[in-house]
């Protein structure tokens, strides 16, 4: 997980520099600037999940244990996804659980991200359900989980219908480091090489890149962030002065 901070207003190299005091990164929706005083105040983890990791139990994956731990970090504000959107081929039933687990345990703290595979079966309803039944602010998405490559048509798509729809987009990169791999569930990180042409293909969209900094560094990351309106956060940033190096490199 990376705390994040709660900041309107700023453009991406702003948004990078703020990490030097606050650990952390965000990106505010008109809804999140809206948000109570205190909120805005308070950091916000925009790479949380929810449930069980398929293949180990991690700390804090029992929902009133997670929430207890980052109210006790000062986070204010949560974005969750689920785990079980990795492998479930049921998405609807997984985004119904997330936003009643979601308002079950956690108020105004966990804010749900709903999960949408562009290769399923109505995944169209999917998105659709994210926006006009549980009133979601955002999508996760984990195409090197689900079978799909970035240059995908599909993916290019559901980006066009989420932006229509209002929902930001966020985009797993990786999800576990690769040395702690299952043998029998090795994942390859996404290749972002074609990220920059959708990005520009897509007026409105606004991304974030989740685990991004293990393996996205130098020019393909510059050119991310001047492609439009994405954004990191930290959670694999790694090394000694590493957020130090990112902020001079960007």
């Amino acid at each position: 997980m990376s705390a994040q901070t709660a900041r309107a207003g700023l453009d991406r190299r702003d948004f990078l520099k703020s990490t030097l005091a606050a650990a952390g990164l965000t990106a505010l929706s008109a809804a999140e600037a809206a948000a109570p005083e205190e909120t805005r105040r308070g950091l916000i983890d925009v790479n949380v999940h929810l449930s069980r990791w398929p293949w180990r139990r991690l700390a804090g994956d029992q929902t009133h244990t997670l929430v207890q731990r980052l109210r006790q970090q000062g986070v204010a504000q949560a974005w969750a996804g689920s785990f079980d959107g990795l492998l479930h081929k049921d998405l609807a039933a997984v985004n119904a659980r997330l936003t009643a687990e979601c308002s079950r345990h956690g108020g105004r703290l966990l804010v749900p991200m709903g999960c949408v595979n562009p290769k399923a079966p109505d995944w169209e309803d999917d998105l659709r359900r994210c926006a006009e039944t549980h009133r979601m602010r955002g999508i996760r998405l984990y195409p090197n989980y689900h079978g799909y490559r970035s240059d995908d048509p599909a993916l290019a798509r559901l980006m066009r219908l989420a932006t229509e729809l209002g929902l930001l987009v966020q985009l797993a990169l990786v999800m576990e480091d690769e040395r702690m791999m299952h043998p029998l569930a090795r994942v390859e990180p996404v290749d972002t090489a074609p990220l920059a042409k959708l990005i520009r293909q897509t007026p409105g969209l606004r991304l974030v890149l989740l685990n991004a900094l293990r393996t996205l560094r130098g020019q393909p990351l510059t050119e991310l962030l001047d492609a439009g309106e994405v954004f990191v956060e930290i959670a694999m940033l790694e090394g000694v002065g590493g957020l130090a190096n990112l902020l001079a490199r960007v």
